[in-house]
């Protein structure tokens, strides 16, 4: 009777074990880092606006998940700001249409270029930041994938820390006959959220959000007369990350619970080994 007790004890816990091991490998694997970024827009995004900026501070706002297009000329720069939380590891990609070939006087080459709220710039841990577009090229495309934004960093450091990203798109190589030429643009953020294996002992107490980041409304100056109006920089949809929750609870609950059933396991089989069966009468 009691060995049969002691195996069943045995068995439950390890069939407890054996889900905890399995729902953290999924959790681990959920979070794992992908290194392959498609260069081209998602053809699901939302549509954004339909014009880029050519300042940082005339960067036009956009959120995450958002396709915004813009009609230009080669040799423009293109901005675009977009916001990053903690946690989230930002992709950019954007996507050139190229003029004719017969317009066109040789190759170009093109490159995206991200920087934060306080306009460093942001290396790209993988990606095609810069590609060359042959002369008879229809459309170039780019990526840029960016580390995994922190709640804090050292002063010091370069760290990617919540609040607004700009992009910025140009050409970067072309033949003189062909700045000028019209070009079509669209551009791309999406993120994946990389967990709590990034999470540090701190947070800003404000996001690296500038003053100025669109141009995107005319307010009235009281004269007769609109004047451009600079909005404040963008910030999620649902607002700023409040910093106290990250998977690391989900962790740490779930180590307690499989060291509590590992230590039920361990009983039992102390318990079970420890004291010798009882003889039935009669043997």
């Amino acid at each position: 009777m009691r060995t049969t007790r002691r195996n069943t004890v045995m068995r439950a816990c390890a069939v407890a074990l054996l889900a905890g091991v399995t729902l953290f490998t999924s959790a681990g694997g959920a979070v794992a880092d992908d290194p392959s970024a498609s260069a081209s827009p998602a053809e699901d995004g939302k549509a954004g606006p339909t014009e880029a900026g050519t300042t940082f501070r005339t960067a036009t706002a956009i959120q995450q998940d958002m396709t915004a297009t813009a009609d230009a000329s080669t040799g423009d720069y293109l901005y675009w700001v977009f916001p990053a939380d903690t946690g989230q590891r930002p992709t950019v990609r954007a996507k050139v249409t190229l003029p004719g070939s017969a317009a066109r006087h040789g190759a170009s080459t093109w490159q995206v270029d991200v920087y934060d709220g306080l306009r460093r710039r942001q290396a790209c841990m993988y990606g095609h930041q810069t590609r060359k577009a042959a002369a008879d090229a229809e459309s170039v495309e780019l990526s840029c994938v960016l580390r995994t934004v922190r709640a804090w960093s050292e002063p010091w450091a370069d760290d990617p820390l919540p609040g607004s990203y700009y992009v910025r798109l140009t050409v970067v190589g072309a033949a003189e006959e062909d700045l000028g030429l019209p070009v079509h643009a669209e551009t791309e953020v999406t993120s994946v959220d990389s967990g709590g294996a990034h999470d540090v002992g701190g947070e800003l107490a404000e996001p690296l959000v500038p003053g100025a980041s669109s141009v995107e409304q005319a307010a009235d100056t009281g004269d007769g007369t609109d004047k451009p109006r600079v909005s404040l920089g963008s910030e999620p949809e649902d607002g700023w990350a409040s910093g106290w929750w990250t998977d690391r609870w989900l962790w740490t609950v779930g180590g307690g619970v499989l060291a509590a059933l590992a230590a039920v396991f361990g009983y039992g089989l102390t318990r079970g080994g420890g004291r010798p069966s009882r003889v039935p009468p009669g043997v």
